[in-house]
């Protein structure tokens, strides 16, 4: 028995990073998948590879009408919605605020905040009818802070994501749909080349690149998979988490807890070893 057996689901972004991983893990579950993704090559890869219980639909998830589309597509396969998986994202403006432009803030925010609302908005059509269903989103712990120095328009956007999750939360739980997000830390996924233009087979050299330089910057020493964002999502989709909604789910190697101990005390050693020299 899978955790999810008789589920569908919709995840946008699906045809790499967290996305992928997701839908892999979704379908080993017993879940019907949708992949939402704009790269036909990568998703159509993807679903062949899965078999019948994926299906591809190209989305781009700045387009409203297309996000419906992805929806009606889940209903005309497989009979229903029962999770919506709003992941797409990209890094989006990087420009400091002297530079950032009314263009880039309105492209960045399609994608990584209209694109929400929106899967929530298609979603609930379908779910309040049956009067059950999981909403997800993904975040980002930048969100929840700007210790690091990702974009303003990022950090804006994932928060609005969280204070999203809660408000709609607060709507939907009296027709048994859970509205929850996920926080991931630095997790190695095709996010880091944004803005470089690469070919879809040099992109997927990106994970492993990225990872060395990410892995020292939390607790835990290794850089986030995608697999971890997905038990994350899986568990927060299934039964086992019917009673959270609402919540913002850090997923993120500690890095939200503080910096190690070990360069703390290395540093101290130093101070020590200045002092007895003095």
């Amino acid at each position: 028995m899978g955790r999810l057996d008789g589920k569908v689901a919709v995840i946008t972004g699906a045809a790499s990073g967290i996305g992928r991983g997701t839908a892999e893990v979704f379908v080993a579950e017993g879940a019907d998948v949708v992949i939402a993704d704009r790269d036909e090559e990568r998703g159509c890869r993807l679903a062949e590879a899965l078999g019948s219980q994926a299906s591809f639909i190209r989305t781009d998830v700045a387009k409203g009408a297309e996000i419906r589309g992805a929806v009606e597509h889940a209903v005309r396969r497989f009979g229903r919605l029962d999770i919506m998986f709003n992941n797409a994202g990209f890094g989006g403006a990087r420009d400091g605020i002297a530079e950032l432009t009314e263009e880039g803030w309105d492209a960045t925010m399609a994608v990584l905040l209209r694109a929400v609302f929106l899967g929530m908005k298609h979603a609930t059509a379908v779910m309040k009818p049956q009067r059950s269903g999981v909403i997800l989103s993904t975040a980002s712990v930048a969100g929840l802070t700007t210790a690091w120095s990702t974009p303003h328009i990022y950090n804006t956007a994932k928060a609005a994501v969280i204070q999203l999750t809660k408000s709609v939360a607060l709507e939907l739980g009296e027709y048994g749909i859970r509205v929850n997000c996920l926080c991931p830390g630095w997790i190695a996924t095709p996010i880091f080349a944004g803005g470089l233009d690469l070919p879809s087979q040099l992109l997927d050299k990106v994970p492993d690149l990225a990872a060395p330089h990410i892995a020292n910057r939390q607790p835990l020493k290794r850089a986030g998979r995608p697999s971890d964002i997905a038990q994350a999502a899986l568990w927060l989709a299934s039964d086992a988490a019917e009673w959270v909604t609402g919540h913002a789910l850090v997923v993120d190697g500690g890095v939200m807890t503080g910096t190690s101990w070990s360069p703390t005390s290395a540093m101290r050693d130093e101070l020590r070893a200045l002092a007895s020299e003095g």
